[in-house]
């Protein structure tokens, strides 16, 4: 099923690229017409009809850029800092493992970032066009709130979604899938005339999408479930969970509630994280309920919910045991402090310039 979708959505978004293309060369060609015209004109003795031909190149040209803009706009570069074997030997030798044992190429580029969460990140090496180049990102938030053996879990989910699904021409489609979504978002909100009614022809698409990304999650829940156990992977979901919640609705609340009125923050949310999320988070059964009623409710989200995830796995909805030892303790101990200062001035800088505006715009 996960195939003939993917194939499906692949050729339409090939046919919709090959529309695009083919109304920019309209456009361009147009252009040249345009510009021909008026050289005609100019040496006809006429320069009315040359001044109007001249006009109409300068409005083609004004829409065949816009159009262009819209049509081949990149997907953005890997964000975050980037680790290599030296700085994280464990974490390279496990995705060296996870990797050989689904026959993919080791993964080379890996990249810290400050969400909770962890992606395969794919893009063609000059944007459009090139070969497709593929990087492992993983929050700082989620090593924090995951074991080793919880976090192993995730990154075999990951690994997944490369060996099923983004290998060879397979990433390419997926590539270009995303492409074709990117152009249809950018279209409607760069062109508010036609926005109701390309909002209106693409929402099958989008529909169609979103049942293809849910489908790709259960297929490297099981993927990863093969690899390293099917309570294992359900442990892991729960914890995501869970902690998603407690860092969303209690960590980053208090962090910015007390450091509201400072000139300078007295807890730092990167610094603090790990202590934060062993000492604050309480394994009880009502956040359980709470983490699975939010995932329910998400009716566009990528993901199944974690309900949906767990019965695909065939394994109960549980709160896992806390251990000592974080994943970023046990892979990154030696650059924490430095990843965390990295991500700490950041974080001030966008939370002292939005407290402004908010001043400002209380003051206005």
């Amino acid at each position: 099923m996960r195939a003939r979708l993917a194939r499906r959505l692949t050729l339409l978004a090939l046919a919709g690229l090959a529309g695009g293309l083919l109304l920019l060369a309209a456009l361009l060609g147009g252009v040249v017409h345009a510009l021909t015209s008026s050289w005609d004109a100019v040496v006809s003795g006429h320069p009315f009809a040359s001044g109007l031909w001249s006009l109409s190149a300068v409005l083609l040209s004004l829409c065949s850029a816009a159009f262009a803009d819209v049509l081949f706009s990149a997907p953005p570069r890997p964000q975050g800092i980037r680790v290599t074997r030296d700085t994280a030997g464990r974490l390279f030798a496990l995705l060296d493992t996870m990797s050989a044992r689904l026959d993919i190429e080791p993964i080379q580029h890996v990249f810290i970032t400050e969400d909770m969460n962890a992606h395969i990140h794919q893009r063609f090496a000059w944007g459009v066009a090139g070969p497709l180049n593929t990087c492992l990102m993983i929050g700082l938030p989620l090593a924090h709130s995951l074991s080793p053996a919880q976090f192993t879990a995730v990154l075999a989910h990951e690994l997944g979604h490369l060996s099923a699904q983004r290998r060879g021409w397979a990433g390419v489609a997926g590539a270009l899938r995303a492409w074709w979504a990117r152009t249809l978002d950018r279209a409607s909100a760069g062109f508010a005339c036609i926005a109701p009614w390309l909002d209106e022809k693409s929402v099958g698409f989008c529909i169609q999408m979103l049942r293809l990304a849910r489908i790709e999650e259960f297929e490297a829940d099981a993927i990863a479930a093969e690899l390293v156990g099917h309570d294992l992977m359900g442990e892991a979901l729960v914890e995501v969970s869970l902690k998603s919640h407690f860092l969303e609705h209690d960590f980053w609340p208090q962090i910015e509630a007390y450091n509201a009125s400072r000139t300078r923050p007295a807890l730092w949310p990167f610094r603090d994280m790990a202590l934060g999320v062993e000492a604050g988070f309480m394994r009880t059964v009502s956040d359980h309920a709470v983490a699975i009623e939010e995932s329910l409710g998400e009716r566009f989200a990528f993901h199944p919910s974690l309900q949906q995830r767990l019965s695909a796995l065939r394994v109960p909805c549980r709160v896992p045991e806390g251990e000592g030892t974080s994943a970023a303790v046990h892979f990154f101990a030696p650059m924490l402090q430095s990843l965390a200062m990295s991500f700490d001035r950041a974080w001030w800088r966008a939370w002292r310039k939005n407290r402004r505006r908010r001043y400002e715009m209380f003051e206005g």
